[in-house]
């Protein structure tokens, strides 16, 4: 067990195997995204949507290392529930309200797992015609047979495990560890 989890075990019934990224790797990774970010928007409205609920950690952390003006709106979308494979259906469960037309719009994933999720939003995303449109992912699995669109921006390549940790959860526990943890 890992130092400082022994509770951890009884949330959601599951014990964490490891740490797979600290707190201050995932944090010197968000700086240089921000950098990254900034230096590829340097004109245009910015719209950075966050994909809920597994992006909002990574988001509130990446728009303040932005160097820029932007805008923040959110997407709502389910496809894992209380289990650790993707169900394959993606159900949209709130839509932002921002206009989106003309603005560059930058999707904040937390993981890049099959890659269902990231298709379907692409494909509603491209539909109201934004001047570009790029993602941002916290971790990518590369293990999605076909996307839409790659990711452009990407924290970490991640392991092929089960993450939890900085927002990411499993049935809705451990988001709040400040690091990134694979389960056993």
């Amino acid at each position: 067990m890992l130092p400082g989890t022994a509770s951890l075990k009884q949330t959601g019934g599951r014990e964490l195997a490891g740490i797979v990224f600290d707190a201050d790797t995932i944090a010197a990774r968000v700086r240089a995204l921000g950098r990254e970010i900034t230096a590829a928007y340097p004109d245009g409205e910015l719209l950075v949507l966050g994909l809920l609920k597994g992006s909002f950690i990574f988001l509130s952390d990446l728009v303040r290392r932005i160097e820029r003006p932007l805008q923040v709106d959110f997407l709502v979308a389910a496809s894992y529930g209380a289990d650790t494979v993707s169900s394959g259906e993606v159900r949209l469960l709130y839509d932002p309200e921002t206009t989106l037309r003309g603005k560059h719009i930058l999707l904040v994933e937390d993981i890049v797992d099959t890659g269902k999720t990231l298709n379907r939003m692409v494909t509603l995303l491209r539909r109201r015609d934004p001047r570009s449109l790029d993602i941002c992912a916290l971790l990518h699995k590369h293990v999605a047979e076909h996307l839409e669109l790659e990711p452009v921006f990407v924290g970490f390549d991640a392991p092929r495990s089960f993450l939890v940790g900085y927002g990411l959860d499993h049935a809705e526990n451990f988001r709040h560890l400040p690091y990134i943890a694979s389960l056993t």
